[in-house]
């Protein structure tokens, strides 16, 4: 058999009267295994949005970190600023307790030592006042559970149900926030 003779599929020809052009460029014609298809431009474009918004959401979370990071250093720098200007209120107070110490007895006095530490305790709740400190002392009051301790309850009739008739150790508050309550004794009837 020679090559004049092998049957030559009828479908691979193109029909007469059309060109081979024609057919490439047929909607309906599938494209051929050497040829790619050409990406439709709403597919370029979906693909530009795409990265556009992960590359949008990288940046704001970047922004989110460093924004989060920065507030917890500044958090702590506030909180390192506040306790150094604490201390730094407390340092006189330790001062007057070291020449206090270094009084010899022969020296002073008990009345003078006694003096000196009063003075002492006033200064300390001068800048408790001055950062806002309220002192407790509920001597003569009625029992308040949001404000007092109870550590004993006697019955007495020297005074009136419910009164703080001792204080053993004051209470403290920084504004309406309660940093210590009043442990007191309350009489009963």
């Amino acid at each position: 058999m020679t090559n004049q003779d092998s049957p030559t599929p009828q479908a691979a020809l193109p029909a007469e009267g059309v060109d081979a052009s024609d057919l490439a460029a047929s909607p309906d014609a599938a494209p051929g295994p050497g040829a790619a298809a050409a990406p439709a431009p709403e597919y370029d474009t979906l693909l530009r949005e795409r990265d556009e918004y992960l590359d949008l959401l990288r940046r704001k979370t970047a922004e989110f970190d460093n924004y989060r990071k920065r507030q917890e250093r500044e958090r702590r720098e506030l909180t390192d600023l506040v306790a150094a200007d604490v201390v730094k209120d407390l340092l006189p107070l330790v001062d007057n307790l070291d020449r206090a110490l270094r009084t010899g007895a022969e020296d002073a006095s008990v009345e003078a030592y006694r003096r000196g530490v009063e003075l002492i305790q006033k200064q300390l709740l001068d800048l408790l006042a001055r950062r806002g400190v309220t002192v407790i002392d509920p001597l003569g009051e009625t029992f308040d559970p949001h404000w007092h301790d109870a550590v004993v309850r006697e019955a007495t009739a020297e005074a009136r149900d419910g009164e703080v008739t001792e204080v053993f150790s004051r209470g403290y508050r920084l504004g309406d926030r309660l940093l210590r309550p009043a442990m007191v004794k309350v009489a009963t009837a």
